[in-house]
């Protein structure tokens, strides 16, 4: 089974850029998406149907903003919108399909770079979605939580590790909650087969940063230790160019 999660930064202006005719090629079996920027209503989900896909949305309730999506050709046993807390679900944050060997859940975690205000909403949601998350592994144990965790969370996972020391995404308080988040029971599946430097899923759109690939590696796909058994590959598809991000992939042997 193929899983791809993207951020497309706004899928209408994703399609723009031919979305839907790199999916159709593409063709994976679950699609996660991040930063929709879009009500379901305002996108022709025809497109993407006639691709095979049954669509599950989570707008924020600010236009044009967040929101998460699962396009799935599996037929989920279950699809839940939100986490349950109000302040994060506003915003369009999280959404979850289950299946019947294991569940995708696909999140859009908040950035703080706008400044402190935001970036103090950021640190209050990953102490609130760890505790949501170590809950939820007590009746859905095999979980892949997949998205923009807006997180690098070693030095080889960002170009300039020294000059970012002190930039949001790459604070030590934030590279210590993945830590702990691991510890959990997650592994980085990018991370657990590939090792390699220089492998990045975000640039800015200054500095020509993408051509020069001065990047940040903050988009994951976070299995289940109970399922690495099933992991056979990881992938970040840097090549692929609808968004400042670019999708990563994993494939699973699983049902």
């Amino acid at each position: 089974m193929k899983i791809i999660s993207y951020n497309v930064n706004g899928i209408r202006a994703a399609e723009r850029k031919g979305l839907s005719d790199w999916l159709k090629t593409e063709q994976p079996d679950i699609f996660c998406v991040q930063e929709l920027k879009a009500n379901i209503d305002q996108i022709d989900t025809s497109i993407f149907e006639d691709l095979g896909y049954q669509i599950y949305w989570h707008s924020a309730e600010k236009k044009g903003y967040s929101g998460v999506g699962i396009f799935t050709k599996l037929k989920p046993n279950n699809v839940e919108i939100g986490c349950g807390m109000e302040q994060y679900d506003r915003e369009g944050r999280v959404i979850r399909a289950d299946f019947n060997d294991f569940s995708v859940l696909c999140t859009y975690m908040p950035s703080g770079s706008s400044g402190d205000p935001r970036q103090n909403f950021k640190m209050q949601w990953l102490t609130d979605f760890r505790s949501y998350i170590q809950e939820l592994k007590k009746t859905i144990p095999n979980l892949l939580i997949c998205g923009d965790y807006n997180i690098c969370h070693q030095a080889i996972d960002i170009h300039d590790p020294v000059r970012n020391k002190n930039s949001s995404g790459f604070l030590p308080e934030e590279r210590e909650w993945m830590t702990d988040f691991l510890s959990d029971g997650f592994i980085d599946s990018f991370r657990y087969l590939n090792k390699k430097p220089d492998q990045y899923s975000w640039w800015s759109y200054r500095s020509a940063a993408r051509e020069r690939n001065k990047g940040w590696r903050i988009d994951y796909h976070m299995l289940s230790e109970n399922l690495v058994n099933k992991l056979k590959s990881a992938d970040i598809l840097q090549e692929v160019k609808h968004s400042d991000h670019c999708p990563v992939k994993i494939e699973l042997n699983v049902s």
